[in-house]
């Protein structure tokens, strides 16, 4: 791919570079019958994918009664999932290849997601992404966590590009929202496929309604480059 004005790629980590979810429930799990609590079950997981870890437990704590401070909370859940994502996280085949291709055209790359910097580090570090995307951005870092813009315009900031030059890649709903109103485009691949119907997925440019079972490097990137003005070599 080469352009004269660089398209840049933004990825969500969670879900969709990395099948990450798994540890991140039984973090949450772990946490939760910690502090009494017995009967949290993935289905209730999956209504906070895509949600920052902070706003999550903030959400969980009023939800159970727990009295223990959020940033004690956060520390333990932290814990709990970087020992789980140092032990195995998987990266998604398809995304794997996606990330090679763009990285062999040389397209800048950066990680924009909810979870603590350490745990994007750990996890980056663990499967070899962090040689392909050296740019990371955490909710922790910003203002206000996904549905808000604030973390692709700062990945946008980072790899010195203009929010209509970024494409962002989301499995859930409120990246999806984050990346409209952040003014960029959006290639969603719904970690629950049930919630494709979604209206922040339904406005992104290319949905893959099936999620990762759907999704392709080709396809991806044949819709990508056309976006850009560019001529293939």
């Amino acid at each position: 791919m080469s352009t004269s004005r660089t398209t840049s790629v933004i990825f969500d980590l969670d879900g969709t570079l990395v099948d990450s979810e798994p540890n991140y429930y039984e973090a949450g799990r772990r946490l939760l019958a910690q502090h009494g609590v017995a009967d949290f079950s993935w289905e209730h997981h999956t209504r906070f994918i895509g949600i920052g870890t902070r706003e999550t437990l903030e959400i969980l704590r009023g939800e159970y009664g727990i009295e223990v401070p959020v940033e004690e909370l956060l520390a333990a859940k932290n814990r709990h999932y970087l020992e789980l994502a140092r032990a195995s996280t998987d990266v998604f085949p398809e995304m794997w290849k996606f990330v090679r291709r763009l990285h062999t055209d040389g397209v800048p790359m950066a990680v924009a997601s909810g979870s603590s910097r350490a745990a994007i580090e750990a996890v980056l570090a663990g499967t070899g992404l962090d040689a392909f995307i050296p740019t990371v951005v955490s909710a922790e870092e910003v203002a206000q966590g996904k549905p808000e813009p604030d973390i692709f315009l700062e990945a946008a900031r980072r790899l010195g590009a203009g929010p209509a030059d970024c494409v962002v890649l989301e499995d859930a709903a409120p990246g999806a929202a984050a990346a409209h109103a952040a003014g960029m485009r959006c290639i969603a691949v719904p970690y629950v496929p049930a919630t494709a119907g979604d209206p922040a997925f339904q406005a992104a440019g290319l949905l893959f309604a099936g999620g990762q079972s759907e999704f392709t490097a080709q396809a991806a990137y044949d819709w990508l480059v056309p976006q850009a003005p560019s001529v293939r070599s």
